[in-house]
């Protein structure tokens, strides 16, 4: 009898301790200073301050902390705790759609002066990279090849500063800038409708068919949290990109009259990243008792998709 109640009692304390682990990987890692980190980098590498250093180094960052926060790279696990968890990996998969954004970007567009020019060799390796499957954990292990594309950006990084024929290039342009912010423009916007999604309204700007009705019905209690914080972490990564770019395409923003736009979508991002009360993520009505965390956060994600809008708009402008 004593012993089964040891074994019990050895077997609650063990799921216990999962549990109290599971919540701490499940926190959240902390914003950065982008430009504190780009100094601190250049200093490490002994690499002169350049355009496009502050982007690249915050892509890297953005990137690094997926592998290196409590629990490192949750996506993939396989065995407990981490395998019960789903917020952690829906912010990962938030930051990693960022990533292979930004990563195409800077492969097609920053780095290339005209559409028939070269590829840059370490870019043209990275962006593929952070295509690779995040639950992969063998036979490619998903933290491996995402390491080799941080490596890949930073000697990109660090060939910016060079001369001859080896050296790296960073066209801060505005056709440039406007090129990443379509694709950014893009996915707030789907953010935006699978949020508004929760209370299951009809969209009138479609037809009915089997494709779309389904549409008409709420999202489920289940996957509201993976929307809410892929939502949330794509958000998180993308408040750096901007104010790295505020860093990098300085002058042009001020040029095009364009910087309080920019910093108005940072503000509406920042928003994004409140404190979440909640022990879980309500689906309440809009006006009813239970709050709503998806429509709170839609309409966030709203206003900063609304900015970029006018974002682009000033960008485009002669």
């Amino acid at each position: 009898m004593a012993r089964g109640k040891v074994v019990t009692w050895s077997l609650l304390g063990v799921i216990f301790a999962g549990y109290l682990l599971g919540v701490y990987w499940s926190v959240e890692p902390d914003r950065f200073d982008v430009k504190a980190v780009t100094q601190k980098a250049e200093q490490e590498d002994n690499l002169p301050d350049v355009t496009g250093t502050t982007i690249t180094t915050t892509v890297i960052t953005i990137a690094q902390t997926l592998l290196d926060k409590p629990g490192g790279f949750l996506s993939n696990d396989v065995t407990p705790p981490s395998v019960f968890l789903d917020n952690m990996p829906a912010w990962e998969f938030g930051n990693l759609e960022l990533l292979r954004d930004t990563t195409l970007v800077m492969r097609n567009e920053l780095s290339r002066s005209q559409s028939q020019s070269r590829e840059d060799p370490d870019l043209k390796e990275a962006q593929p990279l952070f295509n690779v499957d995040r639950r992969s954990w063998v036979m490619p292990r998903a933290e491996s090849e995402y390491q080799r594309g941080i490596n890949h950006l930073k000697a990109y990084r660090a060939r910016l500063s060079k001369s001859g024929p080896d050296k790296a290039e960073f066209y801060a342009r505005a056709d440039n800038l406007r090129e990443l912010l379509r694709l950014v423009d893009k996915r707030l916007g789907s953010y935006s409708q699978r949020l508004a999604a929760s209370v299951g309204r009809e969209s009138l700007d479609v037809p009915e068919d089997k494709e779309t009705a389904a549409d008409k019905v709420a999202t489920s209690w289940w996957q509201l949290d993976d929307v809410f914080y892929e939502a949330r972490g794509y958000s998180w990564g993308l408040l750096h990109i901007l104010k790295a770019a505020e860093v990098d395409f300085g002058p042009i923003l001020e040029n095009k009259h364009a910087l309080v736009s920019l910093r108005q979508v940072i503000r509406e991002l920042e928003a994004t990243q409140q404190t979440v009360w909640s022990p879980i993520i309500l689906n309440g009505s809009g006006f009813g008792l239970l709050a709503n965390h998806s429509l709170v956060m839609a309409n966030y994600i709203s206003r900063a998709n609304g900015a970029v809008v006018d974002l682009e708009n000033l960008l485009d402008r002669g």
